[in-house]
């Protein structure tokens, strides 16, 4: 069985990245900045933020996190967002959902222009990944991606089942493992889906974004199936674990052939994923290379 450690491959990334950020630092280039912007954040969008922030200083990307009250409108909010778009010295924006019901996401995330948009989540980034085109592809597939070429598991023609079909997550997910020289082919799952484990029991990779802690059980996987689970919730105190997953990790893990851990896993791979697009855009505004990223 093979451990898919998303923490371990995100370290070994951000040594090489700091490298190569040190080196052309030392010609006197700005460094990349990553800036994020949240609104009435709930701890767990505080703790997923401040993870970036701990990632950016291991690469030597700048970062700072701009905090609006509740009562912040989606006017002051674009207002902002032009005047970082305008100073030419923000390579990465993102904005933490969710927002208050009372401010336009749509019209946020549409703001951003899209070589800022490191997210992935701007209606024109998400339009150009669906073609095909260049683009910041959404945080967490791209790392899920990330996750799979680095351990070299097979996708040329592989059954692929994706449960939960949000907009960043389930179906950019679908949409990468179907492109050419990936090969799979995919079917996408959802809460309507009827009878869900006569689909997961056909999959050879399997990718759990549902939501729901603990969906998955032993009955719903094939055996020798690869299995990413993207969820993460607090456990029960009875199961001794801190955290668990969509997945029951310890019920699957006899029948697996390779498998995320929760935590560990598909988390780690997602800053990753951010901090990479930021990498890019910002060589991409220096004059660089950004496939080095």
């Amino acid at each position: 069985m093979k451990l898919l450690d998303g923490k371990l491959l995100s370290e070994q990334l951000y040594t090489q990245w700091a490298e190569i950020c040190k080196q052309e630092m030392g010609r006197n280039l700005r460094p990349p900045n990553l800036t994020a912007i949240m609104v009435d954040p709930s701890p767990a969008s505080r703790l997923y933020v401040r993870n970036k922030e701990r990632a950016c200083a291991k690469v030597g990307v700048l970062s700072q996190i701009l905090e609006f009250e509740a009562t912040t409108t989606t006017d002051q909010l674009l207002q902002k967002i032009h005047e970082l778009a305008n100073e030419g010295q923000t390579d990465g924006l993102i904005v933490q959902l969710p927002v208050p019901d009372s401010i336009d996401s749509q019209a946020i995330l549409a703001a951003i222009p899209p070589e800022m948009d490191v997210d992935g989540f701007s209606p024109l980034n998400q339009g150009r990944m669906l073609l095909g085109l260049s683009a910041h592809q959404p945080a967490t597939p791209s790392g899920i991606m990330m996750l799979l070429k680095h351990y070299e598991i097979e996708t040329r023609g592989k059954h692929a089942i994706v449960v939960g079909r949000s907009e960043i997550v389930g179906t950019p997910l679908a949409i990468l493992l179907s492109r050419r020289g990936i090969d799979a082919t995919v079917t996408l799952c959802h809460s309507r889906t009827a009878d869900l484990q006569s689909h997961t029991r056909r999959a050879d990779l399997l990718f759990i974004a549902a939501g729901q802690a603990e969906l998955i059980g032993s009955e719903h996987i094939k055996r020798g199936a690869v299995v990413i689970d993207v969820g993460i919730h607090e456990a029960k105190p009875e199961s001794g674990r801190k955290w668990t997953g969509d997945v029951q990790y310890d019920a699957v893990l006899p029948l697996v052939s390779a498998i995320t851990p929760v935590p560990g896993g598909v988390g780690p791979m997602t800053v990753c994923a951010l901090l990479r697009n930021t990498l890019r855009s910002w060589a991409m505004q220096m004059g660089l290379d950004s496939e080095r990223f």
